[in-house]
């Protein structure tokens, strides 16, 4: 996210690429002697380690007996990593992921389990350390656990707008969607673009500044007549605290039913305790946080992009709903920051593997180290500078990743795998940062309401996708802030983008700019694509439906070839602020297929993917398992259907309305066939087992 920002107080306004792959063991990162790669930032006296498979039973013993036994691990239980960390001075000793007895046995096939963080005294020498343990050969990887950081100043500059100042004497962007009523969308010209919003003013250097170009937005228009928003998709937001009581904002929050805030329980078994609506790995705690002084409502603003609801007050979300409760796309708050802190990266890694275990299918990340250009001068520190480099010196985030998209979604729902979307950063490079340059996740870079690329936005090959993310230093006067700036008759605030925000604890509405707010159109873009399937009964693997997203964008090098040249002023709050020339054309081809495109997307979901399936059924003796067959066809509501058993003896059937019963009368396997009233039928598998959905891990 880019610096500058404008808050509008709520109680002020009358607003009333990724590829499929298999699960594979990594290859050892430390072999032999091999030195291993400590970033300049790590945190000291810490480390994370990976054991080699055959070091399972043993970890399992050491863990149990802890447990058993109501003490903190601070031993591995395998001697010669033992020897180690008592010359090391180690004390504490635990599993980075927690036991999600619903979910163990994946992690075992993705080997997350062998995953541990050790802690030393702060004066331990690390390097040293990590070299020690590298070269053991129970143990396949050490890394560093750094802290990740936020890419924007939580102390930038703020204001707040009056009501008056938010009524246009003009109103040009009026009824432009014809969908909803909420006033705040007259000024999301990222949602819909008419291309009415040109300035016509010039700076003190005499420069005419920029407009909007028509159609220079996320396609809403045309995509809210066939969709809203679908409350059975995810969007795990892994930013500061997403402010679950905004009023735009509290009918679009996941709920994790049975959990309670200060209850002290894991009452599902996860693992996190009062994890209500999402989890604080920042504190270890279920209490989402967003009222700290340095917070900037950054996650709030960020949510409120994907699924603000479009409910006739404040503005409007791309899958915010129809307007009705429980109509919109879930927000699941992953916090990894809070006031001036930033999690660890096992804090890190913990939020993405909860995101996925928990029914996220979409990834939200406005973060990522600065790009291997970053400029160091400025006080910057580049960042990897190739996958391999990255894969090498965080082989915990990769995997994390890896484990999302591979193990979000459902083989039986509308998405098989997870879309991890990440902002491409804003140091004006020509280079995406990781992790969002890895390549099965999906890099957002940012354009301005005329096509053009922001001026602050990283670029390059790596980038899969552009949105809007507004550009102060490209529509600002010279020696003008955004607050002085803001244009009630065009309804824009600099170019800048219009969501949710927080004010000293209380709901608030402002504007922000950066591929912090470009990455989240294109989460939300994803989220209103995959409620479409839902409707549609389509099916996807998470690498078909991600080339799907970049094939319906629309293209944007046509335009720098025909614009040729853009100019802005960084440092726009001088009066004495020169001018910055982009040469157009080395963008090319560097921001990806083009503008993430709603409408379109939605238009070709019909035509791809494959039919939804009734899944096969696994039932324990004398056990009911139900389904309700209404998900697997369109229209399923309305229709009727009739199923029947090949063999009764080992399983019986019943119909009551949608829902499927199944019963499990003695071990074995039969078929049961489900004829439906539209005319069409499937056959699917049901296995009776003594105690079904057994993992038997320990």
């Amino acid at each position: 996210m880019k610096k500058r920002f404008i808050y509008i107080a709520l109680f002020s306004m009358a607003l009333t690429a990724c590829t499929e792959q298999e699960i594979v063991e990594q290859p050892s990162t430390p072999i032999g002697g091999t030195e291993v790669r400590l970033p300049a930032d790590v945190t000291s006296g810490e480390l994370l380690i990976k054991f080699k498979p055959e070091m399972t039973d043993i970890l399992d013993r050491t863990m149990t007996r802890s447990i058993s036994n109501g003490e903190v691990m601070t031993r591995s239980g395998i001697p010669s990593t033992d020897e180690v960390l008592e010359i090391l001075g180690g004390y504490h000793f635990e599993r980075v992921f927690p036991v999600d007895t619903r979910n163990e046995e994946r992690t075992r096939v993705a080997g997350l389990h062998l995953w541990y963080l050790v802690k030393f005294d702060e004066n331990t020498d690390l390097q040293e350390a990590a070299n020690r343990l590298g070269r053991l050969g129970e143990i396949s990887k050490v890394q560093g656990n750094t802290r990740i950081k936020r890419a924007y100043n939580t102390k930038g500059y703020r204001t707040y707008v009056s009501e008056s100042a938010l009524q246009p004497r003009t109103m040009t962007r009026s009824g432009v969607s014809g969908r909803f009523a909420d006033p705040g969308l007259k000024y999301q010209w990222h949602f819909v673009n008419t291309g009415s919003n040109e300035f016509d003013k010039k700076n003190s250097k005499g420069d005419i500044l920029a407009g909007s170009i028509a159609g220079c937005d996320v396609g809403c228009h045309e995509a809210w007549r066939k969709c809203t928003g679908d409350p059975s998709i995810i969007v795990a937001v892994l930013d500061e605290g997403v402010m679950n009581t905004h009023p735009d904002l509290k009918d679009n929050i996941w709920i994790n039913d049975g959990e309670e805030p200060y209850a002290g329980q894991d009452a599902d078994g996860n693992g996190y305790k009062d994890d209500k609506y999402g989890y604080n790995f920042v504190t270890d705690t279920g209490i989402i946080s967003w009222t700290d002084v340095s917070d900037t409502g950054h996650g709030t603003h960020v949510a409120g992009t994907i699924a603000a609801a479009n409910n006739g007050i404040g503005v409007c979300g791309i899958a915010g709903g129809n307007g009705t409760k429980n109509s919109g796309v879930k927000i699941m708050s992953c916090q990894v920051f809070a006031g001036e802190s930033g999690v660890t990266l096992n804090g890190e890694a913990k939020a993405i593997k909860y995101a996925a275990d928990n029914g996220a299918v979409i990834l939200q990340c406005s973060w990522g180290y600065n790009s291997a250009e970053a400029d160091e001068t400025s006080g910057y520190v580049p960042g990897p500078a190739t996958e391999k480099e990255w894969g090498t010196t965080y082989p915990l985030e990769k995997e994390s990743l890896d484990y999302f998209i591979n193990n979000a979604g459902s083989p039986n729902g509308v998405i098989d795998g997870g879309i991890a979307v990440f902002a491409a950063g804003n140091e004006y490079a020509g280079v995406p940062g990781y992790p969002g340059a890895y390549s099965k996740c999906v890099t957002v870079g940012a354009v301005a309401a005329d096509f053009t690329p922001s001026s602050y936005t990283n670029f390059g090959m790596e980038v899969d996708i552009s949105a809007p993310g507004g550009d102060t230093e490209y529509y600002n006067p010279i020696g003008i802030d955004d607050p002085e700036f803001f244009d009630p008759d065009n309804g824009i605030a600099s170019g800048s983008i219009l969501s949710t925000l927080i004010h000293n604890g209380n709901p608030a509405y402002g504007y922000m700019d950066g591929t912090s707010m470009a990455c989240p159109h294109v989460s939300g873009v994803a989220a209103l694509g995959l409620s479409y399937a839902v409707q549609q009964r389509r099916h996807f693997k998470a690498s078909e439906f991600v080339q799907l997203l970049k094939t319906s964008a629309k293209p944007v090098d046509g335009y720098y070839q025909s614009m040729k040249k853009k100019t802005y002023y960084q440092n726009h709050i001088s009066p004495a602020a020169s001018p910055t020339v982009m040469e157009l054309s080395k963008y090319t081809g560097k921001m990806g297929t083009g503008i993430v495109d709603a409408g379109a997307l939605l238009n070709n979901i019909a035509g791809n993917g494959s039919d939804m399936k009734v899944p096969n059924i696994y039932v324990a003796e004398n056990a009911i398992s139900r389904l309700n067959l209404a998900y697997y066809f369109i229209g399923g509501e309305q229709l009727a259907y009739t199923c029947t058993s090949s063999d009764a003896a080992i399983a019986t059937v019943t119909v009551d309305g949608t829902i499927m019963n199944v019963t499990g009368v003695k071990t074995g396997a039969a078929k049961i066939t489900v004829k439906v009233s539209d005319g069409s039928e499937q056959t699917v598998t049901v296995t009776v087992r003594k105690n079904a959905n057994d993992n038997g891990w320990m």
